[in-house]
C-alpha cells in the first residue's frame, strides 16, 4: 500500500517490472534488490510481493508464514553475501524512518559504522 493508499508502491512496481531494480533473489512471494541509496557494503531489500501490509507489525499479525519467508530470504542473502552475519532492519512509521508504506526487511552488512542505520 502507497501512502495514498490509491497508487501502487515503489515496490509494487518494481515487482510488476514496472520499474527496474538489480534483483538477486525472488520467490513465488518475496522479492529481494539492492537498496538503490546503500549505507552498507551489502544493502539489499527484501519485500512481500503484497501490498497488503503497510510494516512489520501488521505483516507479524496477518501472515506470520509470510514474516518467516522474509527473514529466511534476508538470511540466504547474508549467507552468500557476508557470511551470514547481518542487520535485519524493519523501519516502523514514518518518525522510524519509513518512507515506503510497503513491508520491508533491509539486509545490512559489511562495515556498518555508526551513520548506518537503514531509511525507507
Amino acid at each position: 500500500m502507497s501512502t495514498s493508499g490509491d497508487s501502487p508502491s515503489i515496490f509494487s512496481l518494481i515487482v510488476a517490472r514496472e520499474i527496474p531494480a538489480t534483483i538477486i533473489a525472488e520467490t513465488d512471494t518475496v522479492i529481494a534488490f539492492e537498496d538503490i541509496a546503500p549505507k552498507a557494503p551489502v544493502h539489499v531489500l527484501v519485500v512481500p510481493k503484497t501490498e497488503k501490509y503497510r510494516n512489520v507489525v501488521e505483516l507479524a499479525a496477518g501472515d506470520p508464514a509470510l514474516l518467516a519467508e522474509v527473514v529466511a530470504l534476508a538470511s540466504h542473502i547474508a549467507d552468500e553475501r557476508a557470511g551470514g552475519e547481518f542487520r535485519l532492519v524493519f523501519n516502523t512509521g514514518e518518525a522510524a524512518g519509513q518512507t515506503v508504506f510497503h513491508v520491508h526487511a533491509h539486509v545490512l552488512a559489511g562495515d556498518l559504522g555508526e551513520g548506518s542505520l537503514a531509511a525507507g
